[in-house]
């Protein structure tokens, strides 16, 4: 396929190196010049990436490098966003000119985000959410990253549903494994950052504070009385699913169900495995996009579907709370609430669901 990745950061550095060994045609898409400027340039340079993967090395050399929108979009079979969350929608407007009819867009990972291409598209698009990205990775030097860990599953939410078939043959070409979640809604709530990056940070901050920056957030902030925290955000989250026609699923069960093959395995167990192992050193900063991203894109969403559908969601409300005094910023002024993508759009999607 000819597909196009917006945003050259660690995924999409990653996964644009990773699709072009599988063979496919990948161009890569710096979409601003708030992150990742050395490594757009070292690949702007000879479009080469070299990747320390799990049990080898190798280099590819990726078929374009752009800061091209109509460039980057208009020819792609597939168009993976790969950007902080906050900046989707400045992205989906500026790409929606050159969108057209048959054209798959992956979004990894999405907090619906498939709502913004509900107002400003009007062509017949697959769209496909993922609840994480399916390698977890970070750029060690400009064009060249590492691999820490892969998904052994990745949900994928679809929209509109009636493209599924077509969204499951272009998930075939990338030889992820997968399965579907009930609609995009469901992968968007299911999205890991939404509870780990958020609880994590906000009680890290003394200790990223005091060690400046050499801290590992999963190996040391998820003691007991944090797990307690953990458990409450998660309740509340699977109530406002479950109101919304989903499975009450835990997030231990859904990260078991992404990271390990053994069914029989503790479902906490493989998050402690996960985050003594193959999690990433940091945050290095308070101000990281753990917070950042995370606090108004997931959190504040969680809280204002709360709100719609009548479910209390005190832990949440909490937390938002913390991280805007901690950071003196107001996380709900520009936070992705459910005015902010449409409720009209909202509706579409679970109307379409439970016609299912």
């Amino acid at each position: 396929m000819k597909i196009t990745i917006a945003g050259i950061g660690n995924a999409g550095t990653t996964i644009g190196a990773d699709l072009t060994r599988k063979g496919h045609e990948v161009t890569l898409l710096k979409t601003s010049n708030r992150l990742h400027n050395e490594n757009y340039e070292a690949l702007l340079r000879n479009r080469t990436i070299m990747v320390d993967d799990l049990d080898s090395s190798y280099q590819v050399t990726v078929a374009d490098v752009t800061d091209d929108v109509e460039r980057a979009v208009s020819h792609a079979d597939l168009i993976i966003i790969y950007i902080q969350t906050n900046y989707h929608r400045a992205l989906i407007e500026k790409m929606a000119p050159f969108l057209h009819d048959g054209q798959t867009v992956l979004i990894e990972p999405g907090y619906l985000s498939t709502c913004y291409f509900m107002d400003r598209v009007s062509c017949d698009l697959t769209i496909i959410e993922a609840e994480s990205s399916p390698i977890d990775c970070r750029i060690v030097a400009p064009g060249h990253v590492k691999v820490l860990f892969k998904n052994v599953l990745n949900p994928f939410g679809v929209y509109p549903l009636s493209h599924k078939e077509q969204a499951e043959k272009i998930l075939r070409e990338l030889q992820y494994p997968f399965a579907f979640t009930s609609n995009v809604i469901e992968a968007a709530l299911h999205n890991p950052n939404l509870i780990v990056h958020t609880i994590g940070a906000i009680f890290s901050i003394p200790r990223i504070e005091y060690t400046n920056g050499e801290y590992w957030m999963y190996r040391e902030v998820f003691t007991p009385h944090v797990w307690n925290v953990v458990e409450a955000l998660d309740q509340e989250k699977m109530s406002v699913l479950e109101k919304l026609g989903c499975k009450r699923l835990p997030y231990v069960e859904a990260c078991k169900l992404r990271n390990s093959l053994d069914k029989d395995e503790d479902a906490l167990a493989v998050f402690r495995a996960y985050a003594d192992h193959s999690s990433p050193k940091g945050p290095n900063i308070p101000d990281s996009r753990y917070i950042t991203e995370d606090v108004p894109e997931g959190l504040v969403m969680l809280e204002s579907l709360g709100k719609i559908l009548g479910i209390p969601t005190p832990t949440t409300t909490g937390l938002i709370n913390c991280a805007s005094a901690a950071l003196k910023t107001d996380f709900r002024e520009n936070g992705r609430t459910v005015e902010a993508l449409g409720e009209s759009n909202i509706k579409a999607i679970i109307k379409e669901g439970l016609g299912q």
